[in-house]
């Protein structure tokens, strides 16, 4: 999983305007993102068609508040720039939920 530097949306949306991406909005300090990293590279190899970017929510706290991700661990999947999902909150997430998820999007 690339770990995006910091960003900005506009600059995002050039860089994932081609295919399937989904963001992980995540934070070393943050015990539910700790929960849920461990099944990341998993989840990106059931769900290859995407392409998963690692987005430390402190780095890009500026693309945090613009895309209103105010809960973390939080997901945010684009299809050719445009955006066909999220689950974002705060709760914690299990593989599962993700993966659910991901699915009901195809």
């Amino acid at each position: 999983m690339e770990r995006l530097p910091q960003i900005k949306e506009d600059q995002l949306l050039a860089k994932i305007g081609q295919g399937k991406v989904v963001l992980f909005f995540t934070a070393d300090w943050c015990p539910d993102c700790q929960f849920i990293k461990p099944a990341m590279p998993e989840i990106e190899q059931d769900f290859s068609d995407y392409q998963f970017y690692l987005v430390d929510r402190d780095e890009n706290i500026d693309l945090a508040a613009e895309l209103n991700i105010f809960g973390i661990p939080s997901f945010v999947v684009y299809n050719k720039g445009q955006e066909i999902g999220r689950l974002v909150n705060k709760d914690r997430k299990t593989k599962e939920q993700v993966e659910d998820f991901l699915t009901g999007l195809k």
